[in-house]
């Protein structure tokens, strides 16, 4: 029996509530006051992949808001919206419904494609950008052409996604066990341990998450030609004028490291850029105390260098 989305109501010291956003409800966790901090979650995960920073952050004087993303956790699975226009404006509304005119975005894996590109559509509403494992999608629309046996071959699974039906019931099947594989795959040695990755499993299975998740990849990758696609493309070489963090694991086998550089191209604010060593596609949960001292000294300084 599949679960159901009471699974991703994971207790700790926060608060779960539904926020709706552009006629779309959204399952989001929130603790602290001060500044907002948006946390975007990446495949094949939830809200919960935050839990360190739910609690690092609020301690440091910021209110984390960590949200299922559209199709995800407790959070609506509409057939349609999953194209990075769509989740940016569910983004940005969702900012506005929880009382921001704008705040600071950190995203991981999709979460930060979804960041970058809110940071270009609605530039007033990312007062800072973290991108996490993320390299601009530009940089990574043209790594998968330019890079054969780099990118390309590290992509193969997502490459394997633009099939019907298959995925789905592959990513499902013995209670979610290739996601387990997949964590195990992508990250670096010791992460995850068994309760986390039966965690993400049961997540996974909730009914509609594995479909909506994987139309995130096939937007992507069949949009390439076509004028959606070429009209997202030619809009993201706008320069990000947010300031710019990019953290990024040197072990990440899923968007190499190589890929992500030279993302600050597309940036003309403030931009650093961080490899952590030992640490692969999942840095925040790998090595959660070296990911926090970075993200909030960054958050600290008011005029972060370049």
């Amino acid at each position: 029996m599949a679960p159901d989305e009471a699974v991703v109501r994971i207790e700790g010291p926060w608060t779960h509530r539904a926020v709706h956003a552009g006629g779309t409800r959204f399952h989001v966790v929130e603790a602290g006051d001060g500044p907002l901090v948006l946390l975007l979650h990446g495949f094949p995960q939830f809200w919960w992949t935050w839990r360190h920073q739910l609690a690092s952050l609020p301690a440091a004087g910021y209110r984390a808001v960590a949200v299922d993303l559209r199709g995800y956790g407790g959070s609506d699975k509409p057939p349609r919206g999953y194209d990075l226009p769509t989740l940016a404006a569910d983004a940005a509304g969702l900012i506005r419904a929880l009382g921001e005119t704008g705040a600071i975005v950190v995203g991981h894996d999709w979460g930060g494609l979804l960041a970058w590109t809110m940071a270009v559509l609605d530039p007033k509403c990312v007062h800072r950008l973290v991108a996490v494992s993320a390299p601009h999608p530009l940089r990574l629309r043209s790594a998968l052409l330019t890079d054969p046996f780099g990118q390309l071959r590290a992509s193969r699974r997502a490459l394997g996604f633009q099939l019907p039906l298959l995925p789905e019931h592959r990513l499902t099947r013995r209670g979610g066990a290739l996601v387990g594989r997949l964590l195990d795959e992508w990250s670096g040695p010791g992460w995850p341990d068994a309760e986390t990755a039966r965690t993400y499993r049961e997540a996974f299975s909730i009914p509609a998450v594995s479909h909506c998740a994987l139309e995130y990849h096939r937007w992507f990758g069949r949009s390439q030609l076509r004028p959606d696609g070429l009209r997202y493309a030619r809009t993201m070489r706008t320069e990000v004028e947010a300031p710019t963090l990019q953290l990024h694991g040197a072990l990440d086998r899923l968007t190499l490291p190589r890929t992500a550089q030279g993302s600050g191209r597309y940036v003309a604010a403030p931009y650093r850029w961080r490899l952590f060593e030992g640490a692969g596609h999942f840095p925040h949960e790998e090595i959660p105390d070296v990911f926090d001292t970075e993200l909030l000294g960054w958050l600290a300084d008011p005029e972060p260098d370049r």
